[in-house]
């Protein structure tokens, strides 16, 4: 089992940054992916960016690259979405997953393990 616990949420105004933090425990040496997702009020979950713990390949949505970086640090097994330039459009909740694969990583039912979510919400 994994465990994982989101923070950094919070209101923020339109054009300024967050940087939200996934703190992993239990059995993270089978972990190979991690990924962060956001789910809007009445809306589906979206991927949004995601990091190969092994090689460090990453990928982020056409709709915040350039804006939001998806890093880690190994020797904390904490993984960070930097997101810059926020807009309104940005608020949801903000979720990390993870998998120990690295197979189809913009597909949420392909990760097992879920936090609990951080709310983020951008004001015009």
């Amino acid at each position: 089992q994994v465990q994982l616990v989101e923070s950094g949420g919070g209101l923020v105004q339109a054009g300024n940054a967050l940087r939200l933090s996934c703190a992993a425990s239990g059995r993270t040496s089978h972990i190979l992916t991690m990924a962060w997702f956001r789910q809007a009020l009445g809306k589906e979950r979206e991927f949004v960016a995601a990091i190969n713990r092994i090689g460090g390949g990453t990928l982020h949505a056409d709709s915040v690259k350039g804006r939001f970086t998806i890093s880690r640090d190994s020797a904390k097994d904490i993984t960070y979405l930097q997101m810059n330039s926020l807009t309104p459009e940005d608020t949801a909740v903000y979720y990390c997953a993870s998998s120990e694969m690295w197979v189809e990583v913009t597909v949420p039912s392909r990760y097992p393990f879920w936090g609990p979510g951080t709310q983020v919400t951008v004001s015009s």
